[in-house]
């Protein structure tokens, strides 16, 4: 089977992954949640703007800006009114907003403490006041070892393909993991279409640098939901002692005085 008519195999590739990794409009959801006087939501590292669409599609009064380095990636973010696609490295990047989201584990591109404290002490300058820095992170027992996750879904362009995720390498010593992501259809293939190579931060370390760049509160959630409502609202509360899984994914929300 060929390419679909008019789709480049980077093109297909980011589709396929926001099908199987971007749960853009539950994270909207959280982010309104955490943030729920918000109006202007700033999408980080944000390829092809998934999140930074889903949140402006919440509401009209929401406006939303996507900050991707690479202009070629940058380009599949697609048009909507209420969008604006911004070619920069969000480690300089000074736009304002209420909200800055960088989530699908960006933050495992910063090695090294100083870069963690640079790009948190730029997201609290460019938030408005009583804004929100959100990011996730997965870690525990079960993040220090190789992986192999298949899953099949479907896609409105090709129909069913096979999704996964395999984790090649992964250091505890360091911290350092080496990630692929696959993806398989009737005729395509898409071997290691994303490559990361992520550095895993802990929980206490992210809030110690967080706190560090004089954020005044981090809170901790380990979902994006604890209830909907019937408008599927999201309702939220963090965590505070209570045991993660062996092997976790947590979301930080660091709030601006």
């Amino acid at each position: 089977m060929p390419l679909p008519t008019g789709w480049s195999r980077r093109a297909l590739a980011l589709h396929l992954y926001e099908i199987a990794v971007t749960n853009a409009p539950q994270l909207a959801r959280f982010a309104q949640a955490v943030a729920p006087n918000a109006r202007t939501l700033r999408e980080d590292f944000a390829g092809s703007a998934a999140l930074a669409r889903a949140w402006a599609d919440l509401s009209p009064k929401h406006r939303a800006l996507a900050v991707e380095l690479d202009p070629k990636t940058a380009c599949y973010a697609g048009e909507h009114p209420r969008l604006e696609v911004v070619v920069a490295d969000a480690m300089r990047c000074t736009r304002k907003a209420n909200i800055i989201a960088a989530t699908n584990f960006p933050l495992g591109y910063l090695h090294t403490r100083g870069a963690l404290l640079a790009y948190f002490r730029v997201a609290r300058t460019s938030l408005r006041p009583q804004g929100v820095l959100i990011a996730d992170m997965y870690g525990g027992d079960g993040a220090w070892s190789p992986l192999l996750q298949r899953r099949k879904l479907r896609s409105p362009v090709v129909g069913a393909f096979t999704y996964t995720w395999e984790q090649r390498e992964a250091h505890a010593s360091t911290g350092l993991v080496e990630n692929h992501i696959h993806f398989a259809c009737k005729g395509i293939e898409l071997p290691s279409a994303f490559v990361y190579r992520w550095r895993l931060w802990g929980l206490p370390e992210l809030r110690d640098a967080a706190l560090e760049a004089g954020f005044a509160r981090v809170d901790v959630y380990d979902r994006l939901a604890d209830a909907l409502d019937d408008e599927g609202n999201a309702y939220v509360r963090p965590i505070n002692d209570e045991p993660l899984d062996a092997t976790w994914v947590a979301y930080i929300a660091c709030r601006k005085r």
